[in-house]
């Protein structure tokens, strides 16, 4: 497995310690029992959402915040098949930290800690006057990197 964001697997695994834990629904998979290909991106979004709630970075939902995120690009990358009623943990982590964006990362497990898929993405913070980026203050920056 060699995705271009990961440039060592091992270590590149062990950085993740937040996850959210899914089971594939009946609705998620084919006739023949499999994960449609969309739907780690839901699975991304809601680890995703579980992640920053976690950190402390979830202002942007208040009506009164002047920013919020969106996500400029989403990847996945599948490795092994994924079946009607698996449990998963999506793990998600903060990669690097940009001036108005952050790249999270994604690694899915199965009960038997095997790598399903992986994937990463860009977020953006906007500023909701202007629609344009606005920088991270170092306070959030510091969330998002776990410190």
């Amino acid at each position: 497995m060699k995705a271009n964001y990961i440039d060592d697997l091992v270590k590149w695994e062990e950085d993740f310690t937040f996850y959210e834990e899914v089971r594939v629904r009946f609705s998620e998979t084919d006739m023949y029992g499999h994960l449609n290909n969309t739907v780690p991106f839901v699975y991304f979004e809601q680890a995703r959402i579980e992640f920053f709630k976690h950190i402390g970075y979830f202002d942007w939902t208040s009506p009164e915040s002047d920013k919020f995120i969106v996500v400029a690009d989403l990847q996945c990358d599948f490795i092994k098949q994924v079946y009607f009623d698996e449990i998963l943990k999506v793990y998600v982590k903060a990669a690097r930290v940009g001036t108005s964006s952050v790249d999270i990362h994604y690694l899915t497990k199965n009960t038997d800690n095997e790598i399903v898929f992986t994937g990463r993405s860009s977020i953006v913070q906007i500023n909701r006057a202007t629609g344009k980026g606005t920088p991270w203050t170092e306070k959030e920056k510091l969330i998002l990197i776990g410190k």
